[in-house]
């Protein structure tokens, strides 16, 4: 064994993280999201009284089916796209006759199947082992997912957006992304848990309110129209800036031969 090969090996991976701001910040990305989900999950648990706590594990259970349409709607743009790069099939479907709207539609369709699957056996699974009816939201389960849907179109086509701009080295962004928004939106704890800086924030994340209303429901029946309101408003502002920031790197890609790189490398 050669110790100056061994450390040749090593350097060569320090130089690709160097040049690389993704790879890097991925080192401390993960462990960041995972202590401030949990961090908060642990001072929800110990701020709730008497009146939250018997409704704690059903609050937990809906986050998570609903956190999973969410991540599985996102990952339907984004899986789709990087199966073509990988499969070195991204340059032959653009030559054809098929255009950008098209693509992220038919990857979409697809995406909602995958979700309706997902959620189908989650439903059922959660009914089994935990006795948890999430039917039991009855009218509200409709503009709650269909809300979720639309926030995964949109963080899909902005995360398809960056890797078509920056390449393969932006990939690690099809599984990051939404755990990048988790912690400020409130997923498994309310937001009155958060630091007030981080309330201004978690406000302005659909998902946030979608959350929040979800344990309205679950708590007293009800549901708070102004969270639907502004989980409806911010969408379609998510929704408009995902639109254009993806038509403009795609240009932008087309202009520089990015999309001929991509599709072969």
């Amino acid at each position: 064994m050669s110790l100056h090969r061994v450390w040749i090996l090593v350097l060569r991976y320090v130089f690709i993280y160097r040049r690389s701001w993704v790879r890097m910040l991925e080192i401390l990305f993960w462990p960041t999201m995972e202590l401030l989900v949990w961090g908060y999950v642990t001072r929800f648990i110990q701020r709730a009284g008497q009146g939250e706590l018997p409704h704690l594990i059903t609050f937990l259970i809906g986050a998570m089916i609903f956190w999973d349409i969410l991540y599985r709607s996102q990952q339907g743009i984004t899986l789709s796209f990087l199966e073509d790069v990988w499969t070195r099939n991204l340059l032959n479907i653009f030559c054809g006759p098929v255009r950008l709207a098209e693509y992220i539609l038919g990857a979409f369709l697809f995406g909602l199947l995958r979700v309706s699957v997902t959620l189908v056996f989650l439903i059922v699974l959660a009914w089994v082992l935990y006795q948890f009816d999430l039917f039991a939201l009855g009218f509200y389960l409709v503009p709650f997912v269909a809300n979720l849907l639309v926030l995964g179109l949109a963080l899909g086509m902005m995360t398809t957006a960056i890797i078509i701009r920056y390449g393969q080295g932006a990939e690690a962004l099809a599984w990051g992304v939404p755990f990048l928004i988790q912690p400020f939106a409130a997923v498994f704890y309310p937001v009155s848990v958060l630091p007030k800086p981080m309330q201004v924030i978690a406000y302005a994340i659909p998902c946030t309110h979608v959350f929040e209303g979800m344990r309205e429901v679950i708590r007293s029946g009800a549901m708070s129209w102004s969270h639907l309101g502004w989980a409806v408003g911010l969408n379609v502002i998510y929704l408009a800036v995902a639109m254009w920031l993806l038509v403009r790197m795609f240009n932008v890609a087309l202009d520089h031969g990015l999309i001929a790189k991509l599709g072969t490398e």
